[in-house]
């Protein structure tokens, strides 16, 4: 393993918090990472503990099938309410997206409280405003969203008929189904419009 590469093991050891290869550059004098990345994700494959990427950025994380050995007894389990759940699920795959975007979808209004606990728990933020009347709050999730459900970007998210199969769409199955069709219609809407259509902004 040459200099660099155990620098870059240094540098992701001692941080606290996921690093952007960018942000590994800036630390290493503007090395260039992305070899000494594939290095030590080759090296630490199979051990207890791993490197991966999760929302475009690097750190070490135990392996998940140790995960039994190095959980406490007690846990402290925190539970998101329906309302919550069906607001991460909505922001998830339709971000950028304002709350009234969200209670458009929902059918329902969004307490406040409820963006509330989704940031509190680091799995949203906000991602600035709409540029129309108003300009209303928009909300898009973290790279801590990503590490906590092992994704490793957006794209990573399950299918409908994955959902189902696994049984998650109980009780907000009807949410989910509509995420995935609102998305298919707006892929769709794009397509026939072209480069001509009129300018809108994109909710994934």
């Amino acid at each position: 393993m040459d200099d660099l590469t155990r620098a870059v093991e240094a540098a992701l050891f001692a941080a606290d918090a996921p690093l952007s290869p960018e942000e590994l550059s800036r630390h290493l004098n503007g090395a260039a990472v992305d070899e000494a990345l594939a290095q030590l994700t080759a090296h630490y494959a199979g051990r207890g503990i791993e490197l991966v990427m999760r929302g475009g950025r690097w750190h070490f994380q135990t392996a998940p099938d140790l995960a039994h050995l190095l959980r406490r007894e007690k846990e402290d389990v925190r539970r998101l309410s329906r309302a919550a759940t069906e607001a991460l699920a909505i922001i998830a795959y339709h971000e950028p997206v304002s709350r009234a975007e969200i209670e458009a979808i929902r059918g329902v209004q969004t307490a406040r409280g409820t963006l509330d606990v989704l940031m509190e728990a680091g799995w949203v933020r906000v991602a600035g405003r709409r540029e129309v009347p108003g300009r209303p709050t928009i909300y898009a999730t973290t790279p801590a969203f990503l590490a906590h459900f092992g994704l490793e970007s957006r794209r990573d998210l399950p299918g409908i008929d994955e959902l189902r199969a696994a049984g998650l769409l109980d009780p907000v199955e009807d949410v989910f189904a509509s995420l995935m069709e609102d998305e298919a219609e707006a892929e769709a809407g794009d397509a026939l419009a072209g480069s001509g259509g009129e300018e809108r902004d994109e909710i994934l």
